[in-house]
């Protein structure tokens, strides 16, 4: 760090000392202040505790019933170091079971947190974590089967900060909840009392996902946050079930894209807007510098049920007021050294097709169009839907043949029995490669840092799949049938599916027995709780 960077840098966190009191007065009292996540450190013995619990948070003048993670609603952010083991001691105070899965980290299959690693009501777990990849916005979930859509709606989330030493060196923002902000994302929907979440998985929401009408940042609706002046990062999950965000500025000021699921890019990328799937972290860096006021918003979006009110114009998520002291961050021409994309044309390779029942999909668009009308369509018709795996092309199906297709399983499901929406069973409706998850029976096994290139298709579906796979940190080759864009080229960990196929490579560092297979799936959560997932072992 040179000399006049070190000055800068420091009287800035000097002037930061005195920046609770200046944001303090200039915050207006009719608009909630956004609440920053309390930054998780290890104590002495290197280790953090985690309890999932209950708790009572206020949404438009009413008690509402919701579960966080050490508090009422989300969680802390748990600081992580590259190389440093951490013990984390987790509790659940819940009426039912969770797990807490580490989504993002390359951790083994036992400590990974999948729907294996079971927590009973007021039973205990310890994972020790010993993270070796480079920094990152990560974060925690639970990964109950069957209940992960309940358990995330119900307020279970909280990020994970990994550090470095590489990233540290750099001069970006990093004073956290002043010029560093973490913002989780999410959607609810509550009770007509408005004193609960109103969570049902029925055959509407396991076709197009669990959706609401009440926008929160860091479990606020429309908070404001006043920041200094400068460069301002941000760390954004889109922690909705369902929901893709689609971000912007209120004003238009870019938006600079420096990190991904997996951490930095090779460097900023400029974008005005930003697309995030649920799962998705992005970290961006924005100039607050001019000292005038904007929002943070999400656009509409074409996506089935996404398009209601108030989702069908541009919506604040989060009021942004530079004040007169400066920040100390700056944007670096240049982030990290990423590895050139080696050659995969004779990599092994696997298929996974992704597929909706006939049934599940024709009676979800009904139920779906018979509630909401048919701007909740977001511009899809009726007519195709229950035929969607008619659509798959010869050559489709000899691939999957060549790629580890499990045999035996006949996918085309067109003859399916017509059923009435209340009789037919939506819970496993969903599928990979002809089958709904089985817990008990992962779909293959690979070998321990062997690169693969996996193959994801959504082809003869509508229907968007955020495919998330545990365990690894990939890079995309192409995304629905298209290379990706400058800021999807780093490190991730989920990828676009949506009508096409989408291809990564991967790479497993660590093993999974049978017992704590990982988990690859979709991560809109209905889909994944109704069969949308597999398991695979690492050996």
């Amino acid at each position: 760090m040179q000399r006049r960077d070190f000055l800068k840098f420091t009287a800035a966190l000097s002037a930061a000392g005195f920046f609770p009191f200046w944001q303090s007065r200039a915050l207006a009292a009719d608009r909630p202040a956004l609440p920053i996540p309390d930054l998780l450190k290890p104590d002495i013995h290197g280790a953090v505790r985690l309890n999932a619990q209950t708790g009572t948070s206020h949404w438009h003048g009413k008690a509402v019933n919701t579960w966080g993670y050490n508090g009422a609603l989300l969680g802390p952010a748990i600081e992580m170091t590259r190389g440093k083991t951490l013990k984390v001691q987790l509790e659940n105070r819940l009426p039912q079971a969770t797990t807490v899965h580490w989504h993002g980290l390359e951790v083994p299959g036992d400590v990974d947190g999948g729907p294996q690693a079971i927590i009973a009501p007021g039973g205990q777990r310890t994972v020790s974590i010993t993270p070796d990849q480079p920094a990152a916005t990560c974060w925690f979930h639970p990964h109950q089967h069957g209940k992960t859509g309940y358990q995330v709606a119900q307020g279970l989330a909280g990020l994970v900060v990994l550090r470095d030493d590489e990233s540290e060196k750099l001069l970006l923002p990093k004073q956290w909840g002043v010029d560093d902000i973490p913002l989780i994302l999410q959607d609810k929907q509550l009770t007509a009392a408005g004193t609960g979440i109103d969570y049902q998985l029925d055959v509407m929401r396991a076709a197009v996902g669990w959706f609401g009408n009440l926008m929160l940042t860091n479990g606020v609706p429309y908070p404001q946050q006043a920041v200094p002046r400068g460069w301002l990062r941000l760390r954004l999950l889109n922690g909705c079930n369902a929901r893709t965000l689609h971000l912007a500025t209120s004003d238009k000021r870019a938006l600079y894209v420096i990190a991904s699921d997996g951490g930095l890019l090779a460097e900023p990328v400029q974008v005005e807007s930003l697309m995030l799937l649920p799962g998705e972290r992005f970290e961006v860096l924005v100039d607050a510098s001019d000292g005038k006021a904007f929002d943070l918003e999400t656009l509409p979006v074409k996506q089935m049920g996404m398009m209601l009110a108030p989702f069908d114009a541009p919506l604040p998520l989060l009021h942004i007021l530079p004040l007169r002291v400066m920040a100390s961050g700056s944007l670096p021409d240049t982030l990290a050294t990423l590895p050139p994309l080696p050659a995969s044309d004779n990599l092994p390779g696997r298929w996974l097709q992704l597929m909706m029942d006939p049934q599940l999909d024709m009676l979800g668009m009904q139920a779906l169009q018979q509630r909401y009308g048919k701007q909740a369509m977001a511009g899809h018709e009726m007519k195709g839907h229950g035929m969607a795996q008619q659509s798959a092309s010869a050559g489709h199906h000899q691939a999957m043949a060549h790629q580890q297709m499990p045999a035996g399983h006949d996918h085309d499901m067109a003859d399916m029995p017509q059923q009435r929406a209340s009789s037919y069973d939506f819970h496993n409706g969903n599928k990979i490669n002809g089958l709904a998850f089985d817990m008990n029976k992962p779909m293959f096994a690979v070998k321990r840092g062997q690169l693969e290139k996996w193959t994801i298709s959504g082809e003869g579906d509508a229907m968007l799949h955020p495919f998330h796979i545990h365990g690894t940190q990939f890079r995309i080759l192409s995304e629905n049938g298209k290379p990706p864009a400058a800021h999807r080229q780093g490190w991730k960990d989920t990828v676009h599916v949506e009508g096409w196929r989408s291809e990564v490579l991967v790479r497993f560092n660590h093993q999974a027995s049978a017992q704590h297979a990982y988990m690859a799936h979709c991560h809109l959560l209905e889909h994944e709780d109704t069969g949308m997932m597999l398991g695979f072992t690492v050996e």
